[in-house]
């Protein structure tokens, strides 16, 4: 089995790619395959609602969405990490967001798969809880099974940091990340 983390930020070595590395490690440990997508570096284009993807799989759009499509269809889990922006996730993941329609147009192919979310703030209530709420919504939409983090009784992986390396040092956010990792190989092993 598979999970597929997503790196919703603009930076490849930041606090949501630090949280996303510790929840795969997680995952890893437990036996899954893990593949890490850094949103940072791939070329995501905004839905333009052509109608291509209605009649068939794929995207008009010559960018790098495609293979990130292909590889969350692939996937058995996905867990889905992103700094907080103005109490929301980054623009760069809505815009991968938007664009995986065709996977919802062709046989709802994300359907059953588990979901997990991470997000990254500035302060303790930095607006971390609305970014998990719009992953979340993302994952229903798209009719996964959405976990939190169980233990601690938190919707997902919770950080607070202001600068590169904080989330890290955040003890008790970082132990949600690693709950909610924890949990989703837990519901996929159920299922194996």
């Amino acid at each position: 089995m598979k999970v597929v983390g997503v790196n919703g930020s603009h930076r490849r070595d930041g606090n949501s790619g630090m949280m996303l590395e510790r929840a795969l490690e997680v995952c890893e440990a437990a036996g899954f395959e893990v593949e890490e997508i850094d949103l940072a570096d791939k070329s995501i284009g905004y839905c333009t609602d052509c109608g291509f993807c209605a009649k068939r799989y794929g995207c008009s759009q010559e960018d790098d969405v495609k293979a990130i499509l292909d590889a969350l269809a692939s996937a058995d889990g996905i867990i889905i990490a992103s700094p907080t922006y103005f109490g929301g996730v980054s623009g760069r993941l809505r815009a991968l967001f938007d664009r995986t329609l065709p996977l919802r147009r062709n046989g709802m192919m994300l359907s059953g798969k588990v979901g997990a979310a991470l997000a990254v703030g500035g302060s303790r209530n930095g607006g971390q809880e609305y970014v998990i709420q719009q992953v979340h919504h993302w994952m229903l939409i798209h009719e996964m099974t959405v976990v939190g983090d169980r233990k601690t009784a938190h919707f997902g992986g919770i950080c607070v940091a202001r600068n590169q390396g904080d989330a890290l040092k955040d003890e008790a956010g970082m132990a949600t990340v690693v709950n909610a990792a924890d949990n989703l190989a837990g519901r996929l092993k159920a299922v194996m």
